[in-house]
């Protein structure tokens, strides 16, 4: 995610907003900048790359001034450069912004604005903000920000200084973190409290639809329609450390509970009308998705347990036939690929050598290619031919969390969207779809709730050196990413089996005591499941049940039982791993292990 520092007071803003952008480098970014209000006018320096490239820079060009703001940003509009580089301006340069998060009408807002005779010089939806500024003044501040962010659709963060006011530093939240730092004769804001914690550990943390106009000895709270807010600041008594993991013990466990956030980013702006569009993103027309005569999904690890998700949905819901492949073994099994072959490549990092090959492969034989990644200009998404980009932010942890349930939505995003062209489902069906998925981000949430239940379990089986996962269908595809992530970090031995193959030599493994986790998600094939979890009862094995809501049966079949709330079978993947995900950490923490950095493993692999 983007990092967002702001500063009004009476020293030199500039070293203050370098050192918070510093401490926010392990969020990940591609580019950073400031803006400083040097007395008579903004001065703006901004870099593409390292924060140290931005440092060199201001070397030659310093922004001397007491009222400024920085950003480092991953890119979502628009490829890593200088220009798409924040902060952003009028094209008066009177006012400057920084902004994290997504403006879902930003295209809107351009056009309205172009007709207006405004001229942009990047690709992004921030830009579109600055100029909307400018459009808006009417010589006060505050009240021309409130008009602003009153025609903005989406998430935001904004942190926004004026030459017209320079007395002022405005911020304006919704959906995107951002805190207020509270010093003596200065004040700050930042999206995360790493940044300005050397300065001061009083904080306000802003709440949807809240904005704080900063003062250098007084900071207001409002909300955006302007009614004052009264509330007690609060004291972090984190170290750096913590703080950088927002309070959490770690980077993946931070991770596993940002991602409501991370599926309502990736659904956000790609849903008009009940309906997914993705005609932004995806090139194809009406006719050429339904002259695809097959999908081949192209990925390694995890991507790869997401791509087997993504058989399931586009054979279900497109009727076209969906092979997934390991990228490693794609280019060398000489698979056949004509000019009316779609392959889908899945890479969180955009830079897996063996995807990238593949990639390769398939253009080399004429194939159409769509990139789903993390990374805005990785070389994954420079090379496909259409690219859906996830917008989990950047993730530290090795495990992948977010990343994954993030590939998800856009697979389902993507299905539907070729469902509408293809026209195999009835609209009021895909409608149902878009709206169950609409609700994935609040069910996810409930699902955390559920946290204390799983790490119950986990201290049961961290004693264990063998486990197995079961399931049928999606869960199936499910069980295998869970047990990946438990293997990657808790080094426990664990095997996921689509449970119908028990009889074919995996109950010989199943012994007194043994634990079994059993996914019984999908209606279709539920009774089946359920004697396959009897099966292993027979012979010994403690099964903790993986089952919706309202599933009373599945209890009198196994040891332990967690729910996650109801959703249409074809969704429930996104909501069934997050436990998984709590059972690996959970483990790996009761064993003593580097959750973070678990050993022989890499974030992205750039080497075959």
């Amino acid at each position: 995610m983007c990092g967002i520092v702001g500063y009004i007071g009476s020293k030199q803003a500039q070293g203050i907003l370098l050192e918070g952008l510093s401490k926010l480098e392990y969020r990940g970014y591609d580019s950073a900048g400031l803006a400083v209000y040097n007395g008579e006018t903004i001065g703006v320096n901004k870099s593409k790359g390292r924060l140290t490239n931005l440092q060199d820079k201001l070397k030659v060009r310093s922004l001397p001034g007491q009222l400024g703001i920085g950003h480092t940003r991953w890119a979502t509009h628009g490829k890593p450069s200088d220009e798409n580089s924040h902060p952003h301006v009028d094209h008066a340069g009177r006012f400057a912004i920084v902004h994290n998060g997504i403006i879902e009408n930003y295209i809107e807002l351009k056009e309205e604005l172009i007709a207006k005779g405004y001229q942009f010089t990047s690709e992004t939806d921030t830009e579109v903000v600055a100029k909307l500024l400018s459009e808006l003044w009417n010589g006060d501040l505050v009240s021309t920000v409130q008009k602003t962010v009153a025609r903005l659709e989406g998430a935001y963060a904004l942190g926004i200084v004026s030459e017209y006011e320079p007395d002022k530093l405005v911020a304006v939240r919704y959906a995107s973190p951002l805190v207020v730092g509270i010093g003596k004769g200065e004040n700050f804001i930042a999206s995360d409290i790493p940044a300005i914690l050397k300065h001061t550990r009083d904080v306000y943390i802003l709440e949807d639809g809240e904005m704080a106009i900063l003062k250098a000895d007084e900071v207001t709270l409002m909300k955006v329609d302007g009614s004052l807010v009264d509330r007690e600041s609060l004291r972090v008594n984190w170290d750096i450390a913590t703080a950088e993991k927002g309070g959490y013990d770690h980077f993946m466990l931070k991770e596993i509970h940002e991602q409501p956030k991370a599926i309502r980013d990736t659904l956000a702006g790609r849903i008009k009308d009940g309906l997914v569009d993705l005609s932004q993103e995806v090139s194809l027309s009406g006719d050429e998705i339904r002259g695809i005569e097959k999908i081949h999904f192209v990925a390694c690890g995890t991507a790869y347990h997401a791509g087997l998700v993504g058989k399931y949905v586009l054979e279900d819901l497109a009727r076209i036939p969906v092979e997934c492949d390991v990228a490693s073994e794609y280019r060398y099994r000489n698979p056949i690929i004509t000019e009316r072959t779609l392959v889908v490549v899945v890479s969180q990092s955009g830079e897996t050598a063996d995807t990238l090959a593949a990639l390769r492969e398939a253009k080399k034989h004429g194939a159409r290619v769509i990139a789903i990644t993390n990374v805005v200009g990785s070389s994954v998404a420079r090379e496909a031919d259409d690219v859906i980009i996830t917008w989990a932010g950047p993730e530290i942890a090795v495990a992948s969390t977010k990343a994954y349930t993030s590939q998800l939505i856009a697979i389902y995003l993507l299905g539907t969207y070729f469902a509408q062209a293809c026209g195999h489902k009835a609209e009021a069906e895909l409608r149902e779809i878009v709206s169950h998925l609409q609700n994935l981000a609040e069910k996810a949430e409930e699902v955390l709730k559920g946290e204390p239940a799983v790490e119950q379990f986990a201290r049961s089986i961290a004693k264990h050196q063998n486990l197995f996962f079961l399931g049928r269908g999606l869960d199936f595809a499910v069980a295998l990413e869970g047990s990946l992530k438990l293997k990657e970090i808790s080094y426990i031995h664990s095997e996921a089996y689509a449970a119908g193959e028990l009889k074919h030599g995996t109950l010989a493994l199943i012994e007194e005591d043994i634990p079994v986790i059993s996914l019984a998600t999908q209606q279709a094939v539920y009774d089946k499941m359920v004697s396959n979890i009897q099966e292993v009862k027979a012979r010994g094995a403690n099964v903790l049940g993986l089952a919706v809501e309202g599933d009373t049966e599945l209890n009198k079949s196994v040891d332990e039982v967690i729910h996650i709330p109801a959703t249409i079978d074809l969704l429930s993947p996104v909501l069934a791993v997050i436990p998984l995900q709590l059972l690996a950490y959970y483990a790996c923490v009761e064993r003593g292990y580097d959750v973070d950095k678990p050993r022989n493993l890499a974030k992205s692999v750039t080497v075959e």
